[in-house]
């Protein structure tokens, strides 16, 4: 077992490297901007995955520190902290999961039905990646590039851009999910569930169980909880919830727009937790009444889904300025402009449309990029996020994930019954995954540029 003083040691040696190397400069500028001094140190470069194997490293250090731990040996640590296939982006991999299966004989056993698994998880993801992903951020990088510049933007710009950021950051990590499970799976290794089509959430609290699953499961388990979780009263409780989210806000980036965007998240969960509340005071059974219950189910994913979306142009956004700009005029705050054709349509004065913030220059009169392209791209991706399976969905039993914390390998619990779209190790199976690898190596082939994971950056 380990002893108090080594814990302390190590956590603090891991928190201190992960503040030099990830927050020094951050914490320089504010502070000498707060004493009005002209101060800043250099760039420091990131050590690759730090902020992911700072935490698998944390959560090692309190297991053994509880006795929880068996003996293990000093290579298998060393390739549990370095496996390769998750260290970039995720899953944060525990080592109850991992470490068994690196002692496990039979994982280095090769067999075509892994391979075939494997390689048709890693082709789905790349897809999503190079195809959906980089396509669409073509529309939503002007926007906020506008934005940082000054330029008004238009009511249908400003939620063109937050939508097609809030999608390319969803097929981008969806894509390298699917990536590091398909690549752990090649060689017999099975990687923890982390993202669960987390757009199809009803609640803000269900988004967080489906959207990085295992960044969640670290915050609860190693934060949340010790700082008392919800055992201290209602008050503590709701603390607690905004001192995690803020913290894990700043864990994916030195900046106040992330900050801001673990508070919201924070907001958000606390009201989440006041309607559930509510509803059991005032014995709401009424809202899954036949009538009640599926319109009630689409308002609570699209009220999720708009509030996730304006937390994602802070997240995405240089500075708190500009993510305020594109709420304000995703709000109105520019007012609304439509074609001029519509003016023509009715007898009505330009004047009298003004006074309530409607003018006629076009939807799009900045024009920051080809918007009849991207709205058809955006409205495609978001029929694909809200009701399209989800890649353990199509891989059915064949999934190759972990969903049980033990490390045990169950698959399966997060799978609807069979479906006649599920994988099967068939000649039409390995066709649709050829057409999927292709499309995306000739995509890959004729960019000149390809943008890295956007996760890769924290």
């Amino acid at each position: 077992m380990l002893q108090k003083g080594s814990l302390v040691f190590g956590i603090a040696v891991n928190l201190g490297l992960l503040i030099y190397y990830k927050y020094a400069r951050f914490f320089v500028h504010e502070v000498s901007q707060f004493l009005g001094i002209e101060y800043d140190i250099e760039t420091v470069l990131l050590p690759l995955a730090i902020s992911f194997f700072t935490f698998q490293q944390i959560a090692y250090l309190v297991d053994g520190f509880q006795g929880k731990i068996r003996e293990c040996s000093f290579l298998r640590y060393c390739l549990f902290v370095s496996y390769f296939p998750q260290l970039i982006a995720g899953p944060i991999v525990h080592h109850k999961e991992m470490l068994p299966q690196f002692a496990d004989k039979n994982v280095y056993r090769l067999s075509a039905q892994r391979l075939s698994v494997g390689l048709t998880i890693l082709a789905i993801g790349l897809f999503k990646k190079v195809v959906l992903a980089d396509e669409v951020a073509k529309f939503s990088t002007p926007v906020f590039h506008a934005a940082a510049q000054g330029v008004p933007l238009t009511f249908f710009e400003a939620w063109g851009g937050a939508l097609a950021y809030s999608l390319q950051l969803y097929f981008d990590f969806s894509g390298y999910s699917d990536m590091a499970i398909g690549l752990a799976a090649l060689i017999g290794i099975q990687l923890p569930l982390n993202f669960y089509s987390p757009y199809k959430a009803g609640s803000i609290i269900d988004f967080w169980q489906r959207w990085h699953i295992t960044l969640s499961r670290f915050l609860r388990e190693y934060l949340y909880i010790p700082l008392g979780g919800n055992r201290r009263g209602t008050f503590r409780k709701y603390s607690n919830i905004m001192a995690v989210m803020l913290l894990g806000g700043l864990w994916h980036g030195a900046g106040w727009t992330f900050v801001i965007w673990g508070g919201l998240h924070g907001l958000y969960i606390m009201m989440n937790h006041v309607w559930t509340f509510l509803q059991k005071r005032i014995n709401a059974e009424f809202l899954k009444s036949v009538f009640l219950a599926f319109p009630y189910r689409i308002l609570a994913r699209l009220l999720t889904f708009c509030a996730v979306v304006i937390a994602w142009v802070f997240f995405r956004a240089d500075n708190a300025s500009d993510a305020i700009e594109i709420v304000s005029a995703m709000f109105g705050g520019n007012g609304l402009s439509l074609f001029p054709a519509l003016l023509a349509q009715t007898s009505l004065s330009e004047s009298l449309f003004l006074k309530y913030g409607i003018f006629f220059r076009g939807p799009f009169y900045n024009g920051l990029a080809d918007w009849y392209v991207g709205g058809a791209l955006i409205m495609t991706l978001l029929l694909l996020a809200f009701w399209a399976p989800n890649t353990q969905q199509i891989m059915g039993k064949y999934a190759s994930t972990l969903n049980s914390y033990d490390g045990n390998r169950q698959v399966g619990a997060h799978h609807e019954k069979e479906r006649t779209y599920q994988w099967a190790p068939t000649k039409k199976w390995a066709v649709a995954t050829g057409i999927l690898l292709a499309s995306s190596l000739i995509v890959i082939g004729a960019r000149q540029n390809i943008s890295e994971f956007l996760y890769f950056q924290f």
